[in-house]
């Protein structure tokens, strides 16, 4: 398991490397550490954005899973967006619109509290929407992930994401100078 799936794993469940609470306390401490080494490493090399989705149902745990996993990372570098029932003028444009919009940039962290797949989720459950519409926007969502992975981040699944990340740092150094 590589740096990034480990560290998130772990610190999503409160468990040290032991896989038992008892030792996260000590492990937090080190966790943070390295996230905050990892986030400063993401902006100096300026190559990636990284993108967390987290989504679930109300009241399952979502703001506290983003607060206690990314407790450790510099706040100027990273945003978290909460996507809540559309505006009107979000209304008026593309389902995507307002989700592009917040996209990272490269060398920060982007945290979707919700995301575009609800916006197909609840309209194909309640019916809201034509079947056709719905089909049409999930490649609308494929090629929209096409986009990230080509222009702006690595949205891929998170194993082959963080496998390619840390074959590229591997070869990559910084000193506390560079930032």
């Amino acid at each position: 398991m590589d740096d990034w799936t480990y560290l998130f794993v772990l610190a999503a469940a409160g468990a040290g490397p032991d896989g038992l609470t008892r030792s996260g306390s000590v492990w937090r401490s080190t966790s943070i550490a390295r996230l905050a080494d990892l986030q400063a490493k993401l902006y100096a090399q300026d190559r990636w954005a990284v993108l967390l989705i987290f989504q679930a149902m109300d009241a399952a745990g979502k703001d506290g899973a983003i607060k206690h996993v990314m407790s450790g990372v510099n706040p100027q570098g990273c945003k978290v967006v909460a996507f809540k029932t559309p505006s009107t003028e979000e209304l008026a444009r593309d389902f995507l619109w307002r989700v592009h919009r917040e996209v990272p940039p490269r060398g920060f962290i982007g945290i979707f509290n919700r995301s575009h797949y609800e916006d197909v989720l609840i309209h194909r459950v309640r019916k809201l929407t034509p079947l056709d519409t719905i089909e049409h926007r999930y490649e609308q969502i494929r090629r929209f992930e096409r986009h990230l992975r080509r222009e702006r981040s690595d949205h891929r699944r998170p194993a082959c994401r963080l496998r390619n990340w840390r074959r590229h740092w591997g070869r990559w150094r910084i000193t506390d100078g560079q930032y």
